[in-house]
């Protein structure tokens, strides 16, 4: 009986937790079907590697070690959807090279470990005639279909230790602290970050927000005797007039008046309109760094373990997903062009606005 060859790759951005994944469909591959009767191909650099035919043949002994490790062992890139289909100048057809990698290794099935943009071309190459299966990676959150996605709680995990350490300087020098967490269409990591870390405004993308309305938060908190201010903005986050544009008109406006980032423009803003000594922090990519934790190894060796449960039952075109209380999975079709958005009415943000944090409306 011919090997089991899969092919397995990490697109996008890297986060804590997909050595750890990587990990469980090993184990669980050579488990299940056996070590000898299975060949596991890593692709360097995500779908670049796929592209280029930049892989290697992975032993037994890759997987070990990696549980802990930050980052991927395969090297990742991003390598936008939307460019897939669009040859360059380089006159490289994208798709029908990655389907000739694809059949030049003899490939059984591909496991691409992703967020949307990866479940897009991971549904692109399946509608194609490849077997795939996804695996649902981003900090953000925001794969639909799935209600965690692993490094989202170690990301919380930083963030929240961020907002930790910014009470106490905070604290010591009467600020307002503006703290910038990633997210640029989905509010899930500022949201969890700032309710964790017990902020008084939190700003995301799905809540526009009214900056007099920011101020007037920060000055009642100043009435009441306190001294600082934190605030938990997601990157993303717009006000209410911003809400009805189109990105490339926000980002000109933006950029006409000298800020970049809606950070930067709150906290000038709030020093402004209140008087109070404003302050911006930018934790940036420490948020998707370092070593997973405990909630996400164990998530992403269930994701794992699902995975090769899939490739043993031939069940191909689907995505791993936690579903409720179980580890399912859904169609990539389904998947593909949606995106998670914090419901208006979701239970955090309700216990939140609940104990008297701001959103700024």
């Amino acid at each position: 009986m011919a090997k089991r060859r899969i092919g397995i790759l990490t697109s996008g951005g890297d986060c804590p937790g997909l050595n750890a994944t990587i990990r469980g469909v090993a184990k669980a591959c050579y488990n299940f079907i056996g070590e000898d009767k299975v060949e596991i191909i890593g692709i360097s650099d995500g779908f670049h590697g796929l592209i280029h035919n930049e892989c290697k043949e992975m032993k037994p002994s890759d997987f070990s070690g990696i549980l802990t490790q930050g980052g991927t062992i395969l090297g990742t890139r991003r390598t936008p959807y939307k460019m897939m289909q669009i040859i360059e100048d380089d006159n490289i057809d994208k798709v029908a090279e990655m389907k000739q990698t694809y059949k030049n290794r003899k490939l059984d099935c591909l496991l691409t470990l992703g967020g949307n943009g990866t479940h897009k071309t991971a549904n692109l190459l399946s509608e194609e005639g490849l077997n795939v299966i996804g695996l649902p990676k981003t900090i953000d959150n925001d794969i639909w279909g799935t209600s965690v996605t692993f490094g989202f709680h170690t990301a919380v995990d930083i963030g929240t230790e961020v907002v930790d350490r910014i009470h106490t300087t905070a604290n010591s020098h009467s600020r307002v602290m503006v703290i910038e967490i990633m997210g640029n269409k989905a509010g899930w990591l500022t949201l969890y970050t700032g309710v964790a870390g017990g902020a008084d405004i939190i700003l995301i993308p799905e809540i526009p927000y009214d900056i007099d309305k920011v101020a007037k938060a920060v000055e009642s908190r100043a009435k009441a005797g306190k001294s600082f201010s934190i605030l938990a903005v997601a990157e993303g986050c717009m006000d209410i007039e911003e809400s009805k544009m189109k990105k490339k008109d926000r980002m000109r406006i933006r950029n006409e008046n000298g800020y970049n980032t809606a950070t930067v423009r709150i906290a000038k803003d709030i020093e402004r309109i209140t008087g109070y000594e404003t302050r911006t922090v930018v934790p940036g990519h420490m948020l998707r760094g370092g070593s997973p934790s405990a909630y996400d190894r164990v998530l992403a060796t269930k994701f794992g373990a699902r995975a090769a449960e899939l490739i043993v039952e031939e069940k191909y075109g689907y995505t791993v997903a936690k579903i409720g209380t179980e580890i399912g999975e859904n169609k990539l079709s389904d998947v593909t062009m949606k995106t998670k958005f914090v419901p208006l009415d979701d239970k955090v943000v309700k216990a939140a606005r609940d104990i008297g944090i701001s959103f700024g409306d």
